[in-house]
This record gives C-alpha cells, structure tokens and sequence, in this order.
C-alpha cells in the first residue's frame, strides 16, 4: 500500500504541473477546471478500489468538485453515504482511506453520513443544503446515491430555498459592507465575486430552470446580449482564480496588494504616465464585478418571479409614468426615458418615496442602464433635471439606497463626469479600504444613519447634534464633493470647492448654503489634523481653529462630516481614541464659540424637552421634576416621542425612578381614537412577549409601540392599541388593563399565546410578501432586526416569541402600522445572533412565520 500512495501522489503532482502548462499554452480556463475534476476522479477511485469497501458504500462528490469545477488549490469535498451508521471496523477503515488522501497530496474536506443524517443537515444548514445539492456520484452503490438524490431534491422547497439563499447573500455583502470597492477584495465572496453567480445557478438548479447561461436564455430570464456578458465575467473570474492560485501556490480569494502588480502584467497591461498597471486591471476588476450585481439582481428577481408568477397581481398606477408590480417598481412605458429624460431621476425618487417598493423590475433595470447614454450637455443643464437631482438629497428616507443605485448603474458619475472620474480609482495608503467613490458613499452612509433614530445608540452624540443642524441635506452633498478632486494632482480638498461650488450654483443653493458646502469641501481634513497633531490643551490652538470655525453650525457640520469620514476610510482605523479627540476637540470650540456669539440653542429634541416642561408646568411641578428621569434617557428616546409623551411619562415616574414595583399607565389616545399605555418595570426576560401577548388577548391590536430601555435598566415601554371587535368600551378598558396587566408583571406570569385572530379582507385578497432584515451594527454588538410584512392580531407575539427562542434581547423597538401593513424595526443582542447561520435562520423562521 505504501508503494501505491507513493506512486499516486507523484501522479497528483504530475497532473497539477501538466495542468499548468496546458494552461499557459491555451488559456482554456473551464478545459482546466473539468480536467482536475477528472483526474482527481481517477485517483480516487484507485484508491477507493484498493481498500475494498462494502458495496453499500457510495463516494460522492459536492461542492465545486461536484459541480465538476475543481480549482489548481481548491479543496476537495466529499461526501461518503452510508445506508446505516459505520461499525467500529468500518469506522477505523474509513479514517484509514481520509489519511491516504492527505498522504497523496490531495486537501480533503469530507463528511462521513446516512442519507437521513444528510438529510437532517440540509434541513437545519442552508450551507450543507446547497452543497449536497450539487454531489455527484464518483464510485461505490450508485442505488444508494440515487435514493439519497430522489429524497433530498424530494424534501427541497424551491420558494424556501430561493429566500434562504437570498437572506445567505445579503449575510455575506453585509460582511463586505455590502460594496465590492474594497481595495483589497475577495474575488469569491464579496459582492460582484464568483459566489454571486453561483448563488444564480444553485437557485436555478433547486427551481429546476437549468445550470446553463442558455438555459436561461430559453426560459426568457436573460437576453442574448445579457447571456454574452454573463459568461465573460465568469470568464474573468475563472481566469483571476486559477492564475492566484497558480501564483500563490494555495488557495487565496483575496485581491492583496502583494499580488495585484503580477496579475496586472499577467493581464497584459502596462503602467502609463497617469495610472500604474495594477490600477488599470482593478478598475477592470471593478466594472466585471458591477456587471456581475447587476446580473444577479435582475436574475434572482426574475426566477422569483417565475417561482411566484407576479402577473397573478395587477399592476397599481403609481402616477402617469410608474406602476407597482408586486413590491417592484415598474415603468408603464418602456420608451419613458427617450420621450422624457427627466424622469432618470423621478425614477430614484419615487423609490424614495413609496416605502412599500423593495426593488426595480429587471424591465426598469435595464432601461435605466440604456438611459445613462441619455445624459448629455444638454441633460445637464435643464432646470428640470437639475432640481429632480437635488430633491433625491432632500429626501427623508431611501438616499443612501438610491445614490448606491445610481452609481451601481453608471448614472451618477455620467450626470457628474467629476464623479465618474473617481468611480473604481485606487487609493495607494496606510488607511483606505474603499476605492474613491465607494469611500464617498460610505461617508455619505455614516452622515445619514446619523439622522436615523434605529442607528442613534451607536454614535448618540452625532444624532443629537443632526437633529439641532438646519437642513442636514447639505452634508450629503458635502459627502458627494469632499474627496471628488483625488487622483487629479495638487491639494483635492481646494480644487474640490471648484466642483462644489459650480454644482450649488448650478442647482440653486443660496449664498448661505453654497458658502457652507465650499467652505466645508475645503476644510474637511483640517478637524481631523488640529485633534490628532495639535495640543488640545493650549488655549491658543484653540483659539485660533474657533477663529477658523466662526460659528457652531460649521463647527457641527465639520465635526459631523470628520467623524463620517474617518470612520469611512476603513471599519479599522476608527477607535474610541479618535473619538475622543475629536469630541474634546468639538466641545472645546464649542465653549468658546458659546463665549463669543451666545445664540438660543434650536433643533428637535431641545425644542421636544423646551415643551415637555412646558406642558409640565400646567401640573405646578417643579423645574427640577424631569431631572431624575431624564439622567436615565438617551436621544433614541427623545427623538422618537412627542413633547406630550415625554411630559406624561415624566408625570408618571417622576417620584417612581426606580420602583421595584412595575408601572403601568393607560388613557385614551390623544387623537381620540384607542387607547394608549406606557410599561414601566425592570427589564427581565420575555418582558416584551408577555406585555404582546396580553394585550393580544385581552382583545386589542397594537398599531404603533416604542420599545425603550433606560440606562438605569428599566424597560419604558408606550403603545397603542385598537380594539378589534370594536366594542367600544375603551373607558370601561383603562383601570382593567392598569390593574391586570400590574399583577402579571409583578407575579412575573409566563407569557400567554394569544388565540388566532381574523386577517381583513385586504390582507386576504392583496397579501404582502414578508420582507425580514438582520444588520450588525458597526461594533457588532448589536443588530437591527426589520419587518415589513401584513399587521395581523398576534404579531408582534409571533416575533417576540421567536426572539425569544434564539436567546435574543431586545432593547429598543419602533412599531409602525400603515394601514395593513406593519413595518417593525427592533434593536436586538445576545443568543445566537452572532452566528451567521443562526441569523440566516431566524430570518427564515420568522419570513415562514410571519406568512399569511
């Protein structure tokens, strides 16, 4: 036997370098891929033969080797189906056979199970699902094999896999910050890589709509043109993988600096005067990988389609030029944009406005793809256009979204030619992560969750001074110009304020917000300098950056944008260090600002609290009543409750701060219909589902909930309930749901399933697809989980109760019910959140749950 391994892995070695040069003679890249597929087949069949193994053993393949696709450095994975549990021999034989794989040279990931085990797996891993569902047979009892195929593509639910492998993907581009304009990217995970495309064909495989680019040709998915760039960006990745893999001798899916130069040459490009060779193959890299996530949206949109036929639902007329069609945004006339170019941009801003649209038809994609050919001089200058572009900034919701859309889809850089200069250019430092304008979007990312109350626990400060800036869109524009300039030679930050200012100008800004705009686009390095190089403690340092401020609305400013944009650069380079700095920095100014120009302070939590205590004053309180409280609430707080709400609760706990004792407070809904209640008790588990669960089965419908956590740990909790059988005695409710709901919390009573409730005929005829969302925060302690999906009697049960399951806390939640539809977005820790499978399938969980 020692013989025989020796031979076969001098053979493994011959085959590999054989590979090699049949590679660099013919470039044939899928020729290679199927060859070692091939040969490693040869060589394990030899082996397997060797051993004598009973004949109801099976060797199969899965994963890329059983798709057939085997890599120079690739593992090899196998599958070994048994039809019962190993004996003790067959075990020591079987760990006998794994270590002759090793000893000939090949990297095993193997798996030893019966087809009840495989199938038990599949059921609660996605991973294992997909990667059984491309085994293939290599030797052994090919009966078994094919049972174990009839049953496992038997228990496969196309829908539930398809959804599943979608909430995988947005897990994995979460993990890449959702952008493949990292400078160092890895080519197989991120966004635009090689499992992008692989997600499509698994999907289409479980589905049963081919494994072929002309299958979906056929089945209407793809164009002709579209097929053509299809398989010439999984040629370019192929190409990328194999030649990394030869060059590095192992296995390696990042793009690193150390081996970018060598690629470029591979390539075939040469450094010029302007850019280097490797900045020319990375922004080829960059553009593959663009079309490659244009590919796979419109593609998975359109196999769900085909999953879920969307023409059993009517169009809805939007306005003259949109309709809805399902959750997607479609255009009622494909030639829209040649007869009416304007409406580029009212495309973005009707997905801003219409929350329920969770995506474009592929239709609409493509059009839009075609229109940016339609953006001319003349485009430009049309006031029409110009003022369209603008209120895409002033939007309250969907910027970000929309702004990473329009780059995604060439728009933005071809209406601002500065922009597309930057698009996919490199950034040779010690610091940046990002190419220029996916480093752009990012800061203009970390401006706008600054204004979003479910992201105000990470930087509460930030939020805090956003909700006092006037007109916080200007900082998106300031994001847009401040790093447009690089790449041109000379200081960017100066010849930025040229671009700037000719924009504002362009588009109308007054003389204030313009000067504000420039000033900033010139100054956006200088905070980060005075804070990290300067003495902070020297009065004059000071001194003089205030002079440079002039007042407190371009010192917030500056500070909001520095703080964006350091934190920008990569997840890495900021802590809590530069943080600091940069607040002592701010307060510091601030002060002697203060000194100076004293102004009335103004934005939307100071005016909140102003009034607050105003409406608690009608009660001859004193002016210190709030104080207590107050101490123990943060902005998320402040910001999500009215003045009269903030007034009641202090009213309530005042002298109750930290009563063992839980209050519960309840009246008539301000707006004269249902009622409202507010829970205050010590945070302990199951709180939130047994509150859910008792307002459910006392006969009442929660239609809008702040779910807030003190920083004393004390959960204050307001809601308001309808009655859902109308009984019209809500008066009659108060002192029963005060004093019953009391004794449960004080007897800390375990949660009661409430009993199913009647969904409305809207529902029932119009049913709305669940959309489930789990993000990590920036420091990955917390996630935000969002719901959109039908309100329905017991929903927030059916949510707590799952959260509950997987060990979760929740600390704060905001409850928003539109009509028929309830759109929940809770902050949640702890359990087994921070498992990117265990996330994966709570999301399922809750999609299947949350069904109607």
């Amino acid at each position: 036997m020692i013989e025989q391994i020796t031979a076969l892995r001098g053979e493994v070695k011959a085959m590999q370098l054989a590979l090699r040069a049949a590679y660099e003679q013919d470039h044939d890249a899928l020729a290679l891929l199927q060859t070692r597929s091939r040969q490693v087949d040869e060589v394990l069949i030899r082996l397997w033969q060797s051993l004598d193994f009973p004949s109801s053993l099976t060797l199969a393949a899965v994963g890329g080797y059983g798709r057939g696709e085997l890599y120079p450095a690739s593992d090899i994975d196998l599958l070994i189906l048994l039809n019962q549990p190993p004996s003790q021999v067959l075990q020591e034989k079987l760990e006998k056979l794994v270590s002759y794989f090793w000893d000939i040279g090949l990297e095993i990931g193997h798996s030893v199970r019966t087809i009840q085990e495989c199938l038990d797996e599949a059921s609660n891993d996605i991973s294992i699902q997909t990667a059984l569902l491309e085994a293939r047979f290599v030797i052994g009892n090919e009966k078994i094999f094919n049972t174990f195929e009839k049953r496992l593509h038997g228990n496969l639910d196309p829908m539930v896999f398809c959804e599943a492998k979608r909430l995988e993907q947005q897990e994995r581009h979460l993990r890449f910050n959702e952008t493949p304009y990292s400078l160092e990217p890895n080519f197989k995970e991120a966004p635009g890589g090689l499992r992008d495309l692989q997600v499509i064909f698994w999907i289409a495989k479980a589905a049963g709509f081919g494994t072929t680019w002309a299958d979906f040709v056929k089945n209407g998915f793809l164009t002709e043109d579209d097929k053509v760039q299809a398989e010439a960006c999984e040629l370019f990745l192929r190409h990328l993988r194999i030649r990394m893999h030869f060059q590095i001798g192992r296995r390696e899916d990042r793009l690193l600096f150390d081996y970018q130069n060598t690629l470029a040459n591979q390539y075939g490009f040469e450094s010029t005067q302007e850019t280097r060779a490797s900045e020319q193959f990375m922004q080829g890299y960059y553009r593959n990988a663009k079309a490659i996530t244009l590919l796979n949206t419109i593609l998975l949109q359109n196999i769900g389609t085909a999953l879920a036929p969307e023409n059993e639902k009517q169009p809805f007329a939007i306005d003259e030029d949109f309709q809805s069609v399902g959750s997607l945004l479609d255009l009622r006339d494909e030639n829209l944009f040649e007869r009416k170019p304007v409406a580029i941009f009212d495309t973005f801003k009707v997905m801003q406005e219409n929350r329920e649209l969770q995506g474009m038809t592929a239709r609409t994609l493509r059009a839009l793809w075609r229109a940016r050919k339609l953006i001319t001089p003349e485009f430009r200058a049309d006031p029409a256009v110009r003022a369209a572009f603008l209120a895409l900034f002033q939007s309250e919701r969907g910027v970000v979204h929309e702004f990473r859309r329009m780059n995604q889809l060439d728009i933005l850089g071809t209406y601002l030619p500065a922009f597309g200069r930057i698009v996919g250019q490199m950034q040779h430092d010690l610091f940046h992560v990002y190419t220029v304008d996916q480093h752009i979007l990012q800061v203009l990312r970390n401006i706008r969750r600054f204004t979003m109350s479910e992201f105000a626990h990470e930087y509460p400060f930030c939020t805090r001074s956003i909700s006092d800036f006037e007109r916080p869109w200007l900082l998106y524009v300031v994001a847009i110009f401040h790093d447009i300039a690089k790449g041109r030679g000379g200081d960017h930050s100066e010849l930025g304020t040229v671009d700037a200012r000719t924009f504002c100008e362009d588009h109308l800004l007054s003389e204030e917000d313009t000067e504000l705009v420039v000033w900033l686009v010139r100054n956006h390095l200088v905070m980060s300098r005075v804070a990290q190089k300067e003495d902070l403690s020297d009065p004059d340092v000071i001194g003089a950056f205030a002079r440079l401020m002039g007042d407190t609305r371009h010192l917030t400013g500056l500070y909001l944008l520095t703080h964006a944009d350091i934190r920008g650069t990569s997840p890495k380079v900021w802590n809590q260090w530069k943080g600091k700095l940069l607040y002592d920095l701010f307060s510091l100014t601030h002060d002697q600002l203060g000194q100076e120009n004293v102004t009335a302070p103004h934005g939307v939590i100071t005016e909140r609290q102003a009034e607050a205590m105003r409406l608690l004053r009608y009660f001859a309180l004193s002016a210190t009543v709030h104080e207590r409280l107050w101490k123990q609430l943060d902005t998320v707080y402040f910001l999500r409750h009215s003045a009269e709400e903030i007034a009641w609760h202090t009213r309530s706990l005042h002298y109750r701060i930290s009563n063992d004792q839980p209050v519960v407070r309840a009246r008539l809904h301000q707006d004269g219909e249902g009622l409202q209640v507010m829970v205050y008790t010590k945070d302990q588990p199951d709180l939130f589902a047994r509150i859910v669960g008792f307002f459910a089965r006392a006969g009442y419908n929660i239609v809008d909930a702040k779910i807030h956590t003190t920083a004393h740990g004390y959960a204050l909790d307001s809601f308001v309930l309808l009655d859902i059988s109308q009984r019209d005695n809500d008066r009659e409710m108060l002192t029963y749901i005060e004093h019953e709901l009391e004794y449960r919390l004080i007897r800390q009573l375990p949660a009661e399933k409430p009993s199913a409730g009647r969904l409305s005929r809207q529902v029932k005829h119009f049913p709305i697809k669940p959309e489930v969302t789990i993000q990590g925060d920036e420091r990955g302690a917390h996630f935000i989980l969002s719901l959109i999906v039908a309100d329905r009697p017991g929903l927030l049960y059916t949510v707590a109760n799952a959260l509950t399951e997987h060990g979760a806390s929740l600390h704060t939640a905001k409850i928003t019910t539109l009509g028929e539809r309830a759109e929940d977005v809770f902050l949640i820790s702890g359990g087994d959140l921070r498992e990117s499978t265990k996330r994966i399938k709570l999301e399922t969980e809750l999609m299947e749950r949350l069904k109607v």
